[in-house]
């Protein structure tokens, strides 16, 4: 008499199934799905081991032993089988950064080692999200006059002449970002150009006195060009010992921070004006600093594409960031006998008015809310101490 078999034997005996079926398909053909899986990943900002890692679990499930190595300029899979193995390439730099592929591609992924779609459809399903359009252009927009505001407003704009003219400033550099990606896919021309024009929207207005020492007016909307992915990604390789793809990753970052500087120094030195140093910001309250940390996340997520069912995590995990910081920030001050009245934006040490704009930098763009600094750096008799939550 038969009996029924338990559900852990069920499950094994349909993923055997799942594998046996796809080995009946030729090795070229699993390797060409791994590989353009892969590629999708890898361009459009998906950390390296998260590639590596999703590519060689999607060959083990179509019953392949593969072996994954992403370059700069390249990928290249090493597949094995008992019938044979192939090695592949695909051409394509991780110079890209849009969310909304990343997540269809992930999904994909898990569908293909479920076995549900056939290998065919799964390698045309992949083809078409590598091909998904970016976010609207008027969102695009908006999220740089939104993000490019929420940064004057981080560095203590006053003047709501100032905050108007910036998110003008940033939504015609945005748009014109839009339209030289039609022509070109050179990818310092487009922060070269937006940082240019926002230099001169700067200088214009220093002439006519609608911007303070700050110069915020031609700051904010640069600020928003920084690419703190590429910086992020090329550090993790780098931790991880992938020392080449990691130094490409970081060089590519620090050519396009030079762009946007040379574009913003160019900018306004055709009026002549210049970019003082030695005010990096005024103290805001915090309350302020949370919304408009927010409001700052927010744009960078549909700057890079983010699904908007999504756009809800990194602006919590923002804002929880903030939380944590008070917190550890008031447990040390309380434990030193401080008193703090009111709390600065961004201020490492309590003795200072000011913080550092490489600090800033780094707390708002380069994490993008997804790892903060939970460590509060202050400053007690001269020595610089490190109180962690």
């Amino acid at each position: 008499m038969s009996q029924p078999l338990p559900k852990y034997a069920t499950a094994a005996r349909f993923e055997r199934s799942t594998v046996d079926m796809a080995a009946d398909r030729p090795i070229l053909e699993r390797s060409d799905l791994v590989l353009a899986c892969a590629h999708v990943l890898h361009t459009n900002g998906q950390s390296t081991h998260e590639t590596v890692q999703a590519a060689e679990r999607l060959g083990t499930q179509l019953g392949l032993r593969a072996t994954m190595i992403a370059h700069w300029e390249e990928l290249e899979l090493r597949a094995a089988d008992g019938t044979g193995s192939q090695v592949s390439f695909e051409r394509g730099s991780p110079t890209g950064m849009n969310m909304d592929r990343v997540a269809s591609a992930m999904s994909a992924i898990e569908n293909c080692a479920a076995g549900r779609p056939p290998i065919g459809a799964a390698l045309e399903n992949i083809k078409t999200i590598a091909h998904a359009p970016p976010a609207p252009t008027w969102l695009f927009t908006l999220a740089a006059a939104a993000g490019a505001a929420a940064m004057a407003a981080i560095f203590g704009v006053h003047h709501l002449k100032a905050v108007l003219l910036i998110m003008v400033s940033a939504a015609a550099g945005a748009v014109l970002r839009r339209t030289l990606a039609r022509y070109s896919a050179n990818t310092l021309l487009q922060p070269l150009c937006a940082a240019l024009l926002a230099g001169m929207f700067g200088a214009l207005a220093v002439r006519y006195n609608l911007s303070s020492s700050l110069r915020l007016v031609a700051v904010c909307p640069c600020m928003i060009l920084v690419p703190g992915p590429h910086v992020l990604n090329g550090a993790m390789d780098l931790i991880a010992a992938r020392i080449n793809l990691g130094a490409s990753r970081l060089v590519h970052a620090g050519l396009i921070i030079l762009v946007i500087s040379v574009g913003l120094l160019l900018g306004m030195g055709i009026l002549s004006v210049s970019l003082p140093v030695g005010e990096p910001g005024r103290a805001v309250p915090l309350w302020l600093d949370v919304i408009a940390a927010g409001v700052a996340v927010a744009a960078f997520s549909v700057f890079f594409s983010t699904p908007l069912r999504m756009l809800g995590w990194p602006v919590a995990n923002r804002h929880a960031g903030s939380c944590r910081e008070m917190g550890c920030f008031e447990g040390w001050c309380r434990s030193s006998d401080w008193h703090v009245s009111r709390l600065s934006v961004g201020r490492r040490d309590p003795c200072s008015s000011r913080a550092s704009l490489a600090d800033a930098i780094r707390r708002h763009w380069l994490c993008l809310g997804s790892i903060d600094d939970a460590r509060c750096v202050l400053v007690q008799n001269g020595k610089r101490i490190c109180a962690t939550c």
